[in-house]
């Protein structure tokens, strides 16, 4: 009786693990997808977090992390992206859709408080969505028009 239990509780928290897992679709995962963001996109900064955004025409938004070796070694930079993704994971009805988004840790963001690095998150992606639509965008803009020469 007790076996039965034990194994309907494992099954459960196998089966809650699911549910929070953040989907695939809403990852970037391959480097042209990271590239298209930073060539096309805008970005926001705050002291703990740069983050770098585009629209994607889909009706969720997929996010990316980029953890660069100076924040710490591998122990320390995949904690920040545990951290991280803790933070989107549980605030997932609060990000808004249609956008593919890169978050890039700064070296403050090591040493602050889960509650500090939510909060700085979670403003950061507010101001994503605030964003004036005319804003320079990054990356190479298109040469100025060449004006002939009067005479």
């Amino acid at each position: 009786m007790q076996d039965a239990a034990q194994k309907a509780a494992t099954a459960s928290l196998a089966s809650d693990a699911k549910r929070r897992r953040w989907p695939r679709a809403c990852r970037l995962v391959h480097r042209r997808q990271f590239d298209a963001v930073y060539r096309q996109g805008r970005r926001r900064a705050s002291p703990l977090f740069v983050v770098f955004y585009r629209r994607n025409g889909l009706d969720f938004s997929r996010f990316g992390m980029s953890a660069r070796k100076a924040l710490g070694g591998a122990v320390v930079r995949n904690r920040l992206r545990r951290r991280v993704r803790e933070v989107l994971r549980t605030h997932r009805e609060e990000i808004f859709a249609g956008w593919d988004i890169v978050i890039q840790p700064r070296e403050p963001a090591v040493k602050a408080s889960f509650a500090l690095l939510s909060a700085d998150l979670l403003r950061l992606l507010a101001k994503i969505t605030s964003a004036p639509t005319n804003s320079r965008p990054l990356g190479k803009t298109a040469p100025a028009p060449a004006n002939p020469r009067p005479g």
